[in-house]
């Protein structure tokens, strides 16, 4: 088992989007047995793929997950995706940084992923942003650190934060996000980073949150549809390497 974190310490850089994305591609084109934990109290993942995101909630509070003695099993569902699994978050989530303070315990989202390790292959979270409790959980826990990046000053100097937090302890693999290539500031921004992987912006991408479904199942030929899959297997190298 692998576990994936897309992190950003900024908002509104399409870490949602790529998460989603993300997990189907791990299902779908990689036939791995995959899950997507959402942490974000803003709960994005979960409206998206959650199959009874608009009726009454009907689990328990995602927070409870993380209590003593808690377990991730009540809350996993199924989604309508083959071999993709969700656990979805709700509000209880703006709390999680205070309980894990109250805890003390560093490695607790680490050991719920190991109790998960039979049941996936990999495992997505998608996080919230900024340097809190929850992401010092995370990044001890995942594999590989997936970091949107706006070409822009602001987003690549998070990003250069992030690392520099990090230092070292988590291997992390930059995205060019949310690419427009007829605007100058992304266009001089792309050379200077040839490796990264790009997401573009585009109007069929804006549509995986109208439609509430990842951009492969809908437009499979699409330049984006391309671009989430290219990225995935970028993703697959790294891990394997």
């Amino acid at each position: 088992m692998s576990t994936i974190a897309i992190y950003s310490l900024k908002g509104g850089v399409g870490k949602t989007t790529i998460a989603v994305n993300l997990a189907w591609s791990a299902a779908i084109q990689s036939s791995r047995r995959t899950l997507l934990w959402d942490l974000d109290p803003q709960a994005a993942s979960s409206f998206l793929l959650s199959p009874d995101a608009d009726q009454p909630r009907r689990h328990p509070h995602a927070q409870s997950i993380f209590v003593k003695d808690g377990t991730p099993d009540p809350l996993i569902q199924q989604t309508a995706i083959p071999r993709l699994d969700l656990i979805a978050a709700d509000a209880s989530l703006r709390g999680l940084d205070l309980l894990f303070h109250e805890m003390d315990k560093k490695k607790r989202l680490q050991k719920l992923l190991s109790g998960l390790r039979k049941t996936y292959d990999r495992i997505l979270l998608d996080c919230p942003p900024g340097l809190t409790e929850t992401t010092e959980q995370v990044m001890r826990a995942a594999d590989l650190i997936v970091v949107p990046v706006i070409p822009s000053p602001l987003s690549e100097r998070a990003l250069a934060d992030v690392i520099r937090h990090l230092g070292g302890r988590t291997d992390v693999m930059p995205v060019h996000s949310m690419v427009d290539g007829r605007r100058k500031l992304h266009a001089d921004a792309l050379p200077r980073n040839p490796d990264w992987p790009v997401i573009p912006t585009a109007s069929l991408i804006e549509q995986v949150t109208a439609r509430r479904a990842p951009i492969g199942s809908f437009a499979p030929r699409s330049a984006g549809a391309a671009a989430f899959a290219q990225l995935w297997q970028a993703i697959e190298r790294r891990i394997a390497a």
